[in-house]
């Protein structure tokens, strides 16, 4: 019997409900139910294009959905056109988002990074976004990185850099696309403790992977997505350990291989 759509223990801070998203005649999310805990930490796992990233951008207001509902610590979503940016304030406070290439600005420092969106986007003053940034970077175990370039640091630390900027405006929620697809084993397990100490805070997580390995040592929950649906979740242990779905198979298989 497939394990599907568990709901989750404690009030949903994300709720998504029958979202459909498709680009042209390309249906990419096909009725997507989804729904996360305050305080948890999630892989969301499956091959390739299979709709993992179209879920998280989805969430954050990139791309906009066909279909379905998305809430976001009370902020709602509602299929059609995307909304314009200006309306989007309220849920830029809710939810953050790191994406695989980290996308740091080449010509600031780690910690200008950080403060970019708290300085010009929310008018805070300088001094204290940069004690909010030292805060952070401390926290991610970077803070001897702040005056560094995204060019003069490692893989690991440009995405911790990245996470500490999606972090800076404190949103409850935090989504990473593919955090460790260019980390070494030591820089994965630093990565994967600094996510686990901020779900220990109170935040939720929820991180696109391919990394068995990774989501079993560190994640809560595993949601396993196939043909842009959601086709089985539950504990890392028991889904990684006796799927129930052949696209859980099939990961596990890729994984073997390389």
């Amino acid at each position: 019997m497939t394990r599907t759509h568990i709901e989750p223990d404690g009030a949903a801070i994300l709720d998504m409900r029958g979202v459909r998203l498709a680009f042209g005649v390309r249906e990419v999310l096909r009725g997507v139910d989804l729904q996360l805990a305050r305080g948890t930490f999630t892989a969301l796992m499956g091959l390739s294009g299979v709709g993992k990233t179209s879920i998280l951008r989805a969430i954050v207001a990139l791309d906009p959905f066909t279909a379905g509902t998305i809430e976001v610590d009370g902020v709602q979503l509602q299929a059609g056109p995307l909304p314009r940016e200006s309306r989007l304030r309220a849920l830029r406070r809710k939810v953050g988002m790191v994406f695989q290439l980290h996308h740091l600005f080449e010509h600031l420092s780690a910690t200008d990074n950080v403060t970019l969106a708290l300085v010009h986007a929310l008018g805070v003053p300088r001094a204290q976004a940069e004690a909010r940034a030292a805060e952070l970077l401390d926290a991610l175990q970077v803070s001897g990185r702040a005056r560094a370039l995204p060019r003069e640091l490692s893989g690991g630390e440009a995405q911790r850099v990245a996470s500490a900027r999606a972090l800076a405006t404190d949103p409850p929620l935090l989504l990473l696309d593919e955090p460790t697809a260019s980390l070494d084993p030591a820089r994965r397990e630093e990565l994967g403790r600094s996510l686990t100490t901020l779900a220990s805070t109170g935040r939720t997580l929820m991180v696109t992977t391919h990394d068995v390995e990774f989501a079993r040592q560190f994640a809560q929950r595993v949601v396993i997505v196939a043909d842009g649906q959601i086709v089985e979740t539950g504990h890392p242990r028991e889904v990684l350990s006796q799927p129930s779905h052949a696209a859980t198979r099939a990961l596990l298989q890729g994984a073997l291989r390389h």
